[in-house]
């Protein structure tokens, strides 16, 4: 006698990668429900905002395929479409590169991520945060529980299945930055160097003001905070701060298993950024489309949940390894002197930077 559950699949956190799993999953014919402390699901803001276009994107990851199917931002979600890109080392001159992108409103591209799965039949269940999970059970803070036959984490690198049922761990760069008015232009600037110690600064610009804000590795710090840092970067930028925010990123890539019985990781709980820029939105949504569809062919057929990882591989295997060897090479480089970074960064050097920065491999040649 098969055993029954209130639901086919709970997915915990709603974001871009558990809102996306939960689309896609319940278009399937799952019954889904997706779970988040959070209400409205989107607040507080804890990113940058900014994301490829599609047609970026079809550049980026040239194996993932039906991106306008998968990225629907409405126009209602963009604050500010840039067209170019600044390479910044320690001298402050920088590199221009075309880059077409999008810089969120994240909170309102959030929400509709929500409705879009929503309206493929997923229901949520907001201001509920998960205190763990055993077997086939979620339990919530209040003492109460709910069941499916599937429980993916898309709660982050701190998510409750990542943290119990996973030894693998990841690289996780601090992050703290600012929303500030004033008008700061189109491009959006990634800065690199001491200021931003393993990691990098960023100034992106919004329909009215920036998001200003860096990330450092904590072992390359010197022994200054993080505080320290996005002081000094943000006051060099001349604005009234609207707001503060904070999170953490995994920057190591992704972890070597996705799947463990009936348990499925997505999103930041799978290491689902690109480590050489922090690109962590799209791919979560890439990571969102092919766990949700899969589920639902289990469900349907009883076909192996690993088929996720095979897949995920197939699409972001390419683009996942030459970020990591980016940003590992990287984090050599960004220990030397700024001096010698500013020497570094050249009309000589541009091309090789950018394919790091757009994660290919660095030189042509290999």
């Amino acid at each position: 006698m098969s055993a029954k559950f209130d639901h086919d699949v709970i997915v915990i956190g709603g974001g871009p990668a558990g809102s996306t799993v939960a689309r896609y999953a319940a278009s399937g014919g799952a019954k889904v429900l997706v779970v988040d402390g959070r209400d409205p699901i989107g607040t507080p803001l804890q990113c940058g905002e900014l994301v490829p276009t599609n047609d970026e994107m079809r550049r980026l990851c040239p194996d993932v395929p039906d991106m306008d199917d998968l990225f629907r931002t409405p126009q209602s979600a963009i604050s500010r479409h840039s067209k170019e890109m600044h390479i910044v080392p320690p001298s402050g001159k920088p590199l221009k590169y075309d880059f077409d992108g999008y810089v969120l409103n994240r909170v309102a591209h959030d929400e509709f991520l929500v409705d879009l799965a929503k309206e493929s039949g997923a229901e949520f269940l907001v201001d509920s945060r998960v205190d763990k999970v055993k077997e086939n059970s979620v339990i919530l803070r209040n003492g109460s529980k709910i069941s499916a036959k599937i429980i993916v984490d898309a709660g982050g690198h701190n998510g409750p299945i990542r943290r119990d049922y996973w030894t693998e761990k990841s690289t996780k760069i601090p992050v703290k930055f600012v929303l500030m008015e004033g008008d700061f232009g189109d491009a959006v600037e990634l800065h690199f160097g001491s200021m931003a110690p393993g990691g990098y600064a960023w100034m992106f610009p919004k329909s009215s003001g920036a998001n200003i804000g860096l990330g450092i590795q904590r072992s390359f710090s010197k022994g200054r905070s993080l505080n320290e840092y996005t002081e000094d970067f943000i006051s060099k930028y001349d604005g009234e701060i609207s707001f503060n925010g904070a999170g953490s990123l995994p920057m190591s890539g992704t972890i070597k298993k996705f799947v463990k019985g009936n348990y499925v990781l997505v999103g930041d709980s799978a290491g689902m950024v690109l480590p050489s820029n922090g690109a962590g939105i799209t791919i979560a949504m890439i990571g969102g489309r092919i766990a949700g569809q899969v589920i639902a062919k289990h469900l349907k057929s009883g076909s192996p949940l690993e088929e996720y990882e095979k897949i995920w591989k197939k699409q972001m295997g390419k683009v996942m390894r030459n970020s990591k060897r980016s940003f590992k090479i990287g984090s050599m480089i960004f220990r030397l002197p700024d001096w010698i970074l500013n020497m570094m960064f050249n009309r000589l050097t541009k091309g090789i930077i950018w394919r790091a920065v757009t994660c290919r491999r660095m030189l042509w040649i290999v």
